[in-house]
């Protein structure tokens, strides 16, 4: 098997406004970080926002880096400045608030959000002598993207993990980690046909928690909560980031080479956060970062560079996948991630049962809520289509996922799961006991030496839980949120819209739209 990349990208975000609090020298925090990048000589990206853009010192302190190891990119999220440059009413408590609908493009009508990225762009020119080529933020819109991408040209943009309301944002049921290309009609969903697909990739952003970060906040009788964060972040000293512990767990699994394409995390901070706050867990990961550097075991470059060689690499997604062979402090649990443009699944044990925790399906014609309508209040969800969700649909007493069962039973698996590459960049097997998971790129499969039964299991039946109708006992289609989708069986039989009954020990779900 050929060695796959393991990529770092450090990528800090710049910051001149922070209403929270007055206290955080917001510069010399951004100071620090170059001084600790200048200790190892790594590369990496700043990421400014237009409040920061305009202000001399930070214009300074960012012309001053060597080119050949930094780039400066947009990071973007509306302030007072940037409404005011461009005669744009500005709705905020302060001059940079984060609430949706005054401090993310979604918060404005079409043509304001041309004429703020418009006036971003040529602010940038005019300060470095030429247009941004990376751009990031916690959430933005097709709308913007395409504007931009199609104006100025982008080798890499990057969004917000997976969350559920954390800070009043939910990002759920996308590409779990790395890369995808985005499609043009929905940013947040992969890409299926060529016709639709924006060329330029779209990264995961912050590192997590392949294990916990799904379930974190959720509660067995209540379901699904507002999310906590286990990340990369070196200011989450409780459980991610600034615990040391869960540092070299991170990187030994993030990296482990099971990941058919490459291996990704995006390192770093914003500076609002402060110095003080951030730079136990910095110094220790950029301590990590050089030793697995100089060994040969990871890369760090900077962001635009991934992008253009993400761009050079693959004409169009491919499958990749995460797996964590424990978690940080239990040797018993393991999680592996696949995504495909086509749909994602979770497989996770614990030693013992084994389910499938998520299946989102992707479809490019699933559009955009905020392509031509505007966000006029404090939250926003950006999701794909569900099937199978084990944070959201689990409450009263029940765990959700889909279990497997033999003669009416649970399996209990009493192993390890056991990645196996098949094809690079298409399709992997995974293993435990007897049953045997092969993930393609529009498929999964399951085949045991016995007959069993996929059975689904929901908790809560909120309005996350799509309508699921059979058509016959081949095809079972599902309604979400106004869109048709559906799910077809190669090998297998509905029994019902939440069993499906094996023929002769196998199980073949097709996933392709």
């Amino acid at each position: 098997m050929a060695k796959k990349r393991q990529i770092i990208n450090i990528i800090n975000f710049i910051r001149a406004i922070e209403p929270r609090d007055a206290s955080v020298d917001l510069l010399y925090t951004t100071k620090k970080q170059i001084e600790l990048m200048e200790k190892y000589q790594f590369s990496g990206t700043f990421l400014i926002q237009y409040d920061a853009l305009l202000l001399p010192e930070y214009q300074k302190l960012l012309k001053s880096l060597d080119p050949a190891r930094y780039e400066i990119g947009i990071w973007y999220e509306v302030v007072k400045p940037l409404t005011d440059a461009c005669g744009i009413e500005w709705h905020g408590r302060w001059d940079w608030d984060w609430h949706c609908h005054c401090g993310f493009p979604i918060g404005y009508d079409l043509p304001q959000r041309e004429a703020m990225i418009d006036e971003f762009f040529a602010k940038f020119k005019e300060v470095f002598g030429y247009y941004p080529r990376v751009f990031g933020s916690w959430m933005f819109d097709s709308h913007t993207i395409r504007h931009m991408n199609d104006k100025y040209g982008l080798d890499a943009i990057c969004n917000c993990k997976e969350q559920y309301g954390t800070d009043g944002y939910t990002l759920w049921g996308g590409y779990y980690g790395q890369a995808y290309y985005p499609a043009r009609n929905n940013i947040f969903m992969p890409a299926q046909t060529e016709e639709q697909r924006l060329d330029v990739p779209l990264f995961r952003m912050l590192g997590s928690d392949p294990v916990y970060q799904y379930d974190f906040g959720m509660d067995l009788v209540e379901g699904a909560k507002t999310q906590g964060v286990i990340t990369l972040e070196p200011v989450y000293n409780g459980k991610g980031g600034g615990v040391p512990q869960w540092v070299d767990w991170f990187l030994a699994e993030n990296f482990n080479g099971d990941c058919l394409t490459f291996g990704y995390a995006q390192a770093g901070q914003e500076n609002p956060f402060g110095w003080d706050r951030m730079k136990d867990g910095l110094i220790y990961q950029f301590a990590q970062f050089d030793k697995l550097q100089r060994e040969g075991k990871i890369e760090i470059e900077p962001f635009g560079k991934t992008g253009r060689w993400f761009k050079e690499t693959y004409k169009d997604t491919p499958a990749s996948a995460i797996t964590a062979h424990s978690a940080y402090d239990d040797p018993d649990k393991d999680s592996v991630w696949f995504c495909t443009k086509h749909y994602r699944i979770n497989l996770y044990g614990d030693c013992k049962h084994l389910r499938i925790r998520d299946i989102h399906i992707f479809d490019e014609t699933y559009g955009d809520l905020f392509n031509d309508a505007v966000c006029f209040g404090n939250e926003a969800t950006y999701e794909t289509l569900p099937w199978v969700d084990g944070n959201r649909h689990t409450g009263g007493g029940v765990l959700a996922g889909m279990y497997i069962l033999r003669d009416g039973r649970e399996i209990l698996c009493t192993g390890k799961l056991n990645f196996r590459e098949i094809t690079p960049g298409y399709a992997a097997a995974v293993t435990c006991g007897d049953l045997e998971f092969t993930l393609i790129d529009d498929r999964w499969d399951i085949k045991a030496p016995w007959d069993f039964v996929l059975e689904q299991r929901i908790g809560d039946e909120n309005d996350h839980v799509p309508e699921m109708t059979l058509k016959d006992e081949k095809n079972m289609q599902l309604y979400y949120d106004g869109h048709d989708y559906h799910v077809h069986l190669v090998k297998g039989k509905f029994t019902s819209p939440r069993t499906i009954a094996s023929e002769n020990g196998s199980i073949s779900v097709e996933m392709y739209q």
